[in-house]
C-alpha cells in the first residue's frame, strides 16, 4: 500500500494511494468524534453513496450537498453549508468528510477550517485531478469574481484516501483534465514521470490499473514532499503553480464556465513554456516535448474569441503577485523549473498571443 507522509506544523498525516482504501474510512475517524458530515455533490452521491455507507461501518452521518461547479464556489454557498451543519447539531467535536472532486475538497476543507474556528476534515477525492493535487496539502478556498481561490485557509486533513478505483465512473474529459496536473508534476520535478507519460500514453488513456496507479503515486509522492518542505507556499511550494498563473486568469476571464481546471492549467503550461523558450530559459527541443505531451492528452477546448489584453491584465490578480509584480513558474528543462519575476508585461502578452488562434 503506497502511503506518503505529509509533515506540517499543523499535523502529520498520510496520503494513501490504494485501490479500495476508501472502504477503510472508518479507521481514520478519531474515537472522540461527534457528528459526521459528508460534503459532496448530487452526482457524486448518486454514483458512490454505497461506498460511504459501507465505509462508515454503521456510524451515523449527515450529507451536506454542495451545488457543484466553480461558479458556486463562493462564500454564499459556504454560508449555506455552515447553516446546514448548525441545523444538524454540529459542534467542535464534529468531522467533515470531503467526498468528491477538487472543488468539493476545496469547499469542504474550507468549511471545516472556518466552522467554529476549525474542525477536522478527511479528504476522499473522487476525480483524478483531486487525487493527484487538490486533496493533498491543505489548501482550501473559495472564489471571488476577481479571481480564483482568493479567500481561503491552510487546513490540513486528518488523512487523504486516494482510491483509483473510484475513477472508473469519471467522464473522459474529467479524466484528461486530471492528467494535465500529472504532466505538470513531471515537468516541474520528475523527468521519469514525464517520460512515462510520453511513452505509455495508450495505457494511461485506457486507465490501465498498473499505469494509472503508477502515475498517481508518483504525483502524490512529489506533492507530499513539496508540502512537507514548504507548507504555506513560502518558496518551494510555488513550483506547483506551473501553468496556474495563466490558467487561473483564463478561468476567471471565462467566468469559470468554459474550461475545467486541468484544461486551464494545460493552456497555462503552454503559455509558460512559450515564455521560457522565448526568454532563452528552455531549450526549443524541451519546449516541443512539453507542448506535444500536453497535446497528446487532448483535446483541450480552444481559446476562440478571447483577447490577449484582458487575459494579461488578469495575471496581476493572481495570488502569487506581490507589489504588482507577477511571478511566473517557468521550465528550465524537463524536471526542473524556476520562479521568476523578470518577465515583462510585453513578454507575457506576446506569449499569450502566440497561443491564441491566429
Amino acid at each position: 500500500m503506497p502511503s506518503f507522509s505529509v509533515q506540517t506544523p499543523q499535523r502529520t498525516y498520510l496520503a494513501i494511494v490504494e485501490r479500495g482504501c476508501a472502504a477503510g474510512l472508518a479507521r481514520h475517524i478519531p474515537a472522540n468524534t461527534g457528528k459526521i458530515f459528508v460534503v459532496t455533490t448530487w452526482d457524486v452521491w448518486d454514483l458512490h453513496q454505497a461506498h460511504v455507507l459501507n465505509a462508515l461501518a454503521g456510524r451515523p452521518y449527515q450529507v451536506v450537498f454542495f451545488p457543484g461547479g466553480e461558479t458556486n464556489k463562493r462564500l454564499s454557498a459556504l454560508e449555506a453549508m455552515a447553516e446546514q451543519l448548525m441545523s444538524g447539531g454540529a459542534d467542535r467535536s464534529s468531522l467533515v468528510i470531503a467526498f468528491g472532486g477538487g472543488i468539493v475538497g476545496d469547499v469542504g476543507g474550507f468549511l471545516a477550517a472556518v466552522f467554529m474556528r476549525g474542525i477536522p476534515v478527511i479528504q476522499v477525492p473522487t476525480t483524478l485531478l483531486a487525487q493527484v493535487d487538490a486533496a493533498v496539502g491543505g489548501k482550501t478556498a473559495v472564489n471571488l469574481a476577481a479571481g480564483k481561490n482568493l479567500i481561503g485557509s491552510f487546513h490540513q486533513p486528518l488523512a487523504v484516501l486516494i482510491d483509483p478505483g473510484l475513477l472508473a465512473t469519471l467522464p473522459a474529459r474529467e479524466y484528461r483534465a486530471g492528467l494535465y496536473e500529472i504532466v505538470k508534476a513531471g515537468v516541474i520535478a520528475d523527468a521519469p514521470l514525464f517520460d512515462f507519460l510520453e511513452t505509455r500514453r495508450a495505457e494511461v488513456l485506457a486507465q490501465s490499473p498498473a499505469a494509472l496507479d503508477h502515475i498517481i503515486a508518483a504525483a502524490v509522492r512529489l506533492k507530499a514532499g513539496v508540502v512537507t518542505a514548504d507548507e504555506r507556499e513560502g518558496d518551494l511550494r510555488r513550483i506547483l503553480n506551473f501553468g496556474h498563473t495563466f490558467g487561473h486568469a483564463l478561468e476567471a476571464e471565462t467566468a469559470y464556465s468554459r474550461f475545467l481546471h486541468g484544461e486551464a492549467v494545460a493552456w497555462g503550461m503552454n503559455v509558460a513554456t512559450r515564455l521560457a523558450a522565448d526568454a532563452g530559459i528552455l531549450a526549443p527541443s524541451d519546449a516541443a516535448r512539453i507542448t506535444a505531451c500536453i497535446d497528446s492528452y487532448g483535446p483541450i477546448p480552444a481559446l476562440d474569441g478571447l483577447a490577449a489584453g484582458p487575459l494579461a491584465a488578469r495575471l496581476k490578480l493572481d495570488k502569487k503577485t506581490t507589489g504588482g509584480v507577477v511571478h511566473f513558474v517557468l521550465p528550465e528543462s524537463i524536471g526542473r523549473v524556476r520562479i521568476t519575476s523578470a518577465i515583462t508585461s510585453s513578454q507575457a502578452l506576446a506569449a499569450i498571443r502566440a497561443c491564441l488562434p491566429q
